[in-house]
């Protein structure tokens, strides 16, 4: 008999939760939704969300925050270095070398990142303890902010010359 991966019964678990779980919905399964976009798989139904992301070989998931849930990463495939900030006034960065099989959890509303330090690609899913995913993104809310942040706020939060805010601003329109 083959053994099955330890993928497939992580999917096979969400499945059976779903099947499982309640809500005030009158048909709570009606909202489940899979959508592929690029390389990000997303299932969201009854307060639940899962995420299949698949990294190329140093690809990077920025660093971001989920305001409305936690989220629990494990790795099926490959190696990730991964991290969050503590939000405190510490910003105490706690981090791990994630392989295959390796579990990680990033409190609710915390700044973290995934980047995959291999030389192969990488495949993770990611469940949250929230039905709304809701993500942003760091560097494209400050950068990419329309319309755009005033020059002298950024320069002096980040001590850096109006130039440099400049050229960051051009990379996220």
């Amino acid at each position: 008999m083959e053994k099955v991966p330890m993928y497939l019964v992580t999917v096979l678990l969400f499945a059976l939760a779903c099947s499982l779980a309640s809500a005030s919905d009158p048909s709570p399964l009606q909202d489940f939704c899979v959508a592929i976009n690029s390389s990000i798989l997303l299932a969201s139904t009854l307060g639940i969300s899962l995420a299949r992301i698949d990294f190329v070989p140093y690809g990077v998931n920025s660093p971001h925050l989920h305001p409305l849930g936690t989220e629990i990463t494990m790795v099926v495939e490959g190696t990730l270095y991964v991290g969050f900030v503590t939000s405190d006034t510490d910003n105490r960065l706690f981090t791990k070398v994630l392989n295959k099989g390796d579990v990680f959890v990033f409190p609710i509303g915390h700044i973290h990142f995934e980047f995959n330090v291999g030389k192969t690609n990488a495949v993770a899913f990611a469940g949250f303890s929230s039905q709304n995913l809701r993500v942003i993104t760091i560097a494209d809310a400050v950068f990419g902010s329309n319309p755009p942040i005033n020059f002298d706020v950024l320069t002096k939060a980040f001590q850096v010359d109006k130039n440099v805010i400049n050229y960051l601003e051009q990379q996220f329109k």
